[in-house]
């Protein structure tokens, strides 16, 4: 974690990731990648291939967020930490992505407010987006969180040998916080699996992921979402890492995505890795 993409748009939820953030690259000696985007109405966009940056409603946003980046830089949270500031002009989701990779992150944390019912499907969220679509970790936060720790690590997974990439990931990611993986299965009535089917599972899953520090609690529930959630407010979790798919299209809306929805209605700190 040496390396933590951080986009702000100034708001309080973005300045509770930049704090974890601030927590986390202190603790390793990392740096932070500030990022703010200004995505431009078509019409302030020189489409003669000029420079947009040039012109004048440009030049107005840019010294507004130069001010904005002046006043975070000055929280005491911040001393000694090396920040880079940038400003894009990009979408949202395609700078995140593209800054994540330019700099070659290794986390990227995000505040979200989360959404339900109709706001959720209508509205959808840029940092769902960046959840489903991200190669690099991406660790949401809902709440301001004077002091981050991730002691207690809950990683939800199905036991499935195509996810033990991703939790290998999830086992890198707690190594260096020097913390112990609590990887919860949830049975549900729809799925359910006898208790020999899931000693079978947990042996290939094991198997495929290898030693690690880590062990593996099944949980029953009416279904995955609400065990999950049920399961980290029993144990007091302080975060809940997942695997996400990054589906598109038919197929998404017919298997829905997991992670998004723990994204969304999770109190607690969501980490995601991405299933290759």
């Amino acid at each position: 974690m040496k390396k933590i993409l951080v986009p702000t748009d100034f708001s309080p939820l973005a300045e509770s990731a930049l704090k974890i953030a601030a927590q986390i690259a202190k603790k390793h000696d990392g740096e932070i990648y500030l990022l703010h985007l200004l995505d431009l109405p078509l019409d302030l966009i020189d489409k003669s291939g000029g420079n947009s940056q040039n012109l004048p409603e440009s030049i107005f946003f840019m010294k507004l967020a130069h001010q904005r980046f002046t006043k975070a830089m000055s929280q005491p949270y911040l001393e000694g930490i090396k920040v880079q500031e940038t400003v894009e002009f990009n979408t949202a989701f395609e700078g995140i992505m593209e800054a994540g990779k330019k700099h070659n992150c290794d986390l990227i944390i995000m505040g979200s407010h989360g959404a339900e019912g109709a706001k959720e499907v209508f509205i959808g969220s840029n940092t769902e987006k960046v959840v489903r679509h991200s190669e690099i970790p991406v660790l949401v936060v809902k709440h301001n969180l004077e002091i981050f720790n991730a002691d207690n690590f809950v990683y939800a997974t199905n036991l499935s040998v195509e996810t033990a990439d991703s939790f290998k990931q999830a086992l890198a990611f707690a190594k260096k916080l020097d913390v112990e993986i609590d990887v919860v299965f949830i049975n549900t009535p729809s799925k359910f699996k006898t208790s020999k089917e899931i000693d079978d599972r947990i042996k290939s899953f094991t198997s495929a992921v290898g030693e690690g520090n880590y062990h593996v609690t099944v949980q029953c529930d009416k279904n995955t979402e609400d065990g999950i959630l049920n399961y980290a407010r029993k144990v007091k979790a302080d975060v809940i890492g997942i695997g996400t798919h990054g589906r598109k299209g038919l197929s998404r809306l017919i298997n829905g995505s997991l992670s998004e929805d723990l994204v969304n209605h999770a109190k607690r700190p969501v980490i995601t890795f991405k299933i290759k």
